[in-house]
């Protein structure tokens, strides 16, 4: 593209805050040329079975674009919104798949959700359907080609103004979700942790978030997808960890690791009190690392009490978060957590925060390796990973935390 950026720049904005100065960003422009729908290009209309599927923006705020969604197709549209089914998938078949879902606007006020009007009303249905919801989008200009990739959410495809949408074949919404949908007088937090406990999955909870469908009636308002994504993995974990502190501790280190796609997830399970920490190390040519020369690595911690300023790594801290905790309430047991990541080159695609916690469960669902001491389980570790393991040592809080274990302190002196 001819474009010359200090590499650091994109590392730390992720296309998120045009610190680079230019009023886009190259990394999703070049993305969203590369894929895009000549097929769905110049359209005026839609017809098709959405999973459902809403996206709401942030641009603006409080006034936003809502952005219902559907597929040119009929039929079980499902696994357009089911992370479970989208990490078996190839990148390139979820990515088509995604970029199918063509989306109608409309501009509203964050605080309509409590007395919408009509065609917001009709989004919020949808929103709240079980199943796949026929619908007809009826646009005020013909289709254009920008696209959806971010760091929070999963793509999607391209937009217009919307003149009119049309639901029929509307499948009712679970029990659960009609209850919290109903009840005007339960808060956000506590409607998202009863829809949790009913087992409805933390995507379809922040669509319904998103949507305004959730919580005290004179409060409920719209929330931009990618805020509604890390509240309701925030919210949910902070429950899970005040239940996880009350477990006893694991009596072993435990390694997990996973390798999928150019990305080499690894955890690392210790015999302590709750401490938790996410890391990435962006190679050059991967996502956030086009145009650099050196690896570059990030991470960021919590102690026993968790955390309250927002982490500098974004919404992926909060989604491997819920999948540590999910993974050690399963076992009924407490541990300090690490969690690493590598991203090589050849995985460029900004696809979402689902990527993570969906590996991360798979992962810490799998075998493991057991250790006496959390030397022996780095020297594994490092049998796995590109960069020295020095390098993630060097940096880990969890590690220095536990750095007075003689054992690791004789291993980090090697």
């Amino acid at each position: 593209m001819g474009v010359r950026i200090n590499p650091a720049l994109c590392i730390r904005c992720r296309g998120e805050y045009n610190l680079c100065g230019l009023s886009y960003c190259p990394v999703l422009a070049e993305l969203r040329a590369r894929y895009a729908l000549r097929r769905v290009s110049g359209r005026n209309e839609v017809d098709g079975s959405s999973p459902p599927s809403v996206f709401i923006g942030r641009i603006g705020y409080p006034r936003v674009n809502v952005y219902p969604a559907t597929p040119p197709m009929h039929g079980d549209t499902r696994d357009l919104e089911n992370p479970k089914s989208w990490i078996n998938m190839r990148l390139e078949d979820f990515v088509s798949s995604r970029l199918s879902l063509i989306r109608g606007s409309i501009s509203v006020r964050v605080q309509d959700a409590r007395d919408p009007p009509r065609l917001l009303h009709d989004v919020q249905v949808m929103a709240l359907s079980e199943g796949p919801v026929d619908s007809e989008l009826v646009f005020e200009k013909p289709v254009g080609d920008r696209y959806v990739f971010d760091e929070h959410a999963p793509p999607f495809g391209p937009s217009s103004p919307l003149r009119s949408l049309r639901l029929s074949t509307l499948p009712p919404p679970p029990r659960v979700v009609e209850k919290v949908y109903s009840d005007t007088d339960l808060n956000a937090t506590e409607a998202i942790l009863r829809l949790y406990d009913s087992g409805i999955d933390v995507h379809v909870i922040s669509r319904l978030l998103s949507v305004g469908a959730l919580g005290v009636g004179i409060r409920r308002r719209l929330v931009p997808t990618r805020w509604a994504i890390t509240a309701v993995d925030k919210q949910v974990s902070d429950r899970l960890l005040r239940e996880v502190r009350g477990y006893p501790l694991i009596n072993e280190y435990r390694v997990y690791v996973r390798t999928i796609r150019d990305n080499t997830f690894v955890a690392i399970l210790a015999p302590h009190t709750w401490l938790y920490e996410w890391g990435e190390a962006w190679w050059p040519g991967s996502t956030w690392n086009l145009w650099g020369g050196d690896v570059a690595l990030e991470l960021d911690y919590e102690d026993y009490w968790g955390r309250d300023e927002y982490p500098s790594i974004g919404g992926c801290y909060y989604a491997a978060r819920i999948a540590a905790l999910e993974a050690l309430r399963s076992m009924r047991r407490q541990a300090a957590v690490i969690l690493w990541r590598e991203i090589y080159p050849g995985f460029n695609l900004p696809i979402g925060v689902w990527w993570v916690r969906e590996n991360v469960r798979a992962m810490l669902n799998g075998p493991y390796e057991k250790f006496n001491d959390l030397g022996e389980a780095l020297a594994y570790v490092s049998k796995f990973l590109k960069l020295p393991i020095d390098a993630w040592v060097s940096r880990s809080y969890v590690i220095r935390k536990l750095t007075k274990q003689p054992s690791l302190a004789r291993w980090l002196n090697r």
